[in-house]
């Protein structure tokens, strides 16, 4: 068989006359269908259990051990908490949400306040409250005062006395029936004790549904906030619920843990995940900085779209275009949010342009918005742009249609000759979307400008907005070779 190439054109029957493919069940291999499922979403909602205490007695620590993996961000210092961050948690066949909260403190100030405003909103939206007190410590004026406000609720309270680690702290944990809360749990966060008793108590006091929930049925797609500090990433969340759901302070780097919040717009039903803003490169940073922002890369993983928020008061930054990479990376949808609209002036608007053409050339396919998550303006433009990128993200192309529009492009435009030979694509096929990523079966190397130009093609004719596109090639092995 001769080794030169008869031209550009998928011919019919390519590869099948000699045996290398007898049809498309050949390209199996390469089709997942959709995202994984984590298994959380099935069933409708689920009841929440809030965990609630002064600074430092270990809620994040406990909540690890009750959602039985290293979500929370944990470190020994006080503070770290500083939002209400949802967790799903899955004890004796029943599902739950865990609901971590920063530190309660009724006599704090400045952003601590906003902190024990996060904790006491968490308790009055729980179905169930679960106080954590320190057995080393034993009960405080805050202890005190939290049994207070939660003996006037309705809510059931559970009472864990943390830092047990041994039955030497036993007699603490009994002193503090002295709280008019019910029976005192001793556990450790640390070591697992008495966890599984904890988590009986817990599906005791926890209804069999929510007592509240708004929203349609169906899974909610999931979206993460995602952005450099102190960009609005909380305000727009807060606009978004229409409450206080993220804690927002002058200082940048606030948000610590992904802040989960089921959102309803125009009757449809969203998961969004506000993260910490990325300060520098993950192996970089050190302490709290680093779990955030393992935390952050798994929420944006764990996503479908991300909303990608941009300063656009201030110069696009070496920061901004890392989390442009890392949703590249990550195979996500994406819509990007120019923020802080209402401070940009004709001038500045002029200079904005510029730097999204100069920096952000490569995602030139993800839609731009203009938003003030401040006042709201432009805010009802993102579930139209997030429904769009999801849409494209979802998509897939017929083998058929797509092999009989890639055979008029290759005609119209060649690949380059590469080593004195023209290479011929024998067969495409998608092999799966989310993202959409196709394959295309060649008699030789494409050269990466080639392959860029497929995409971008792909992109304009089947409108691939908002969502990566990726085209991977695969070299048929000449025959005779030695497999």
């Amino acid at each position: 068989m001769s080794d030169e190439y008869a031209g550009p054109a998928i011919e019919a029957g390519d590869g099948v006359a000699d045996g290398t493919w007898a049809d498309e069940s050949e390209f199996t291999g390469w089709e997942d269908g959709s995202a994984e499922d984590d298994g959380f979403d099935q069933g409708g909602p689920a009841p929440t259990l809030a965990v609630v205490g002064r600074p430092n007695v270990g809620k994040s620590t406990l909540v690890n051990r009750l959602i039985g993996r290293r979500e929370a961000v944990v470190q020994d210092v006080p503070g770290v908490t500083r939002d209400r961050v949802s967790h799903d948690a899955l004890w004796r066949g029943r599902r739950f949400t865990v609901v971590d909260t920063g530190g309660w403190d009724p006599m704090a100030s400045g952003l601590q306040a906003e902190v024990t405003a996060q904790a006491e909103r968490a308790m009055q939206t729980s179905d169930a409250v679960l106080v954590v007190v320190d057995a080393s410590v034993g009960a405080t004026e805050t202890e005190d005062a939290i049994a207070k406000v939660l003996r006037r609720s309705k809510r059931p309270v559970i009472l864990a006395v943390n830092k047990v680690d041994d039955e030497r702290a036993e007699a603490d944990a009994a002193a503090l029936w002295s709280l008019g809360l019910g029976e005192p749990i001793a556990v450790s966060g640390l070591h697992g004790r008495g966890s599984g008793d904890l988590l009986d108590a817990v599906l005791e006091a926890l209804p069999t549904a929510p007592e509240e929930f708004v929203g349609s049925g169906g899974g909610p797609r999931r979206v993460a906030l995602i952005g450099r500090p102190n960009v609005g990433k909380s305000s727009l969340l807060n606009k978004l619920t229409g409450e206080s759901r993220s804690v927002v302070h002058a200082v940048a780097g606030t948000t610590v843990d992904p802040v989960d919040s089921l959102v309803e717009i125009d009757g449809q039903l969203w998961r969004f995940v506000d993260t910490a803003g990325l300060r520098r490169r993950v192996n970089q940073a050190k302490g709290m900085e680093y779990y955030a922002s393992l935390r952050t890369q798994t929420a944006l993983e764990s996503a479908e779209v991300a909303i990608a928020l941009i300063d656009s008061s201030t110069p696009i930054t070496e920061q901004d275009q890392r989390v442009i990479s890392m949703v590249i990376d990550s195979g996500r949808a994406l819509v990007i949010a120019l923020n802080k609209a209402d401070l940009v002036d004709a001038d500045r608007r002029a200079e904005v342009e510029d730097e999204v053409l100069r920096d952000l050339a490569r995602v030139a396919w993800a839609q731009r918005i203009n938003i003030s998550a401040q006042s709201g303006r432009g805010v009802h433009r993102l579930a139209p742009a997030m429904t769009r990128a999801l849409e494209s993200w979802d998509r897939r192309i017929p083998t058929g249609r797509l092999n009989s529009w890639l055979g008029e492009l290759i005609a119209a435009t060649p690949p380059p000759v590469r080593g004195g030979k023209q290479p011929r694509v024998l067969f495409a096929t998608q092999a799966s979307n989310r993202p959409p990523t196709f394959v295309l079966f060649t008699t030789g190397f494409l050269e990466a400008g080639y392959r860029r130009f497929i995409e971008r093609r792909l992109r304009e004719d089947f409108e691939f907005t908002g969502s990566p596109v990726r085209v991977n090639v695969r070299v048929r092995e000449k025959r005779g070779a030695k497999k």
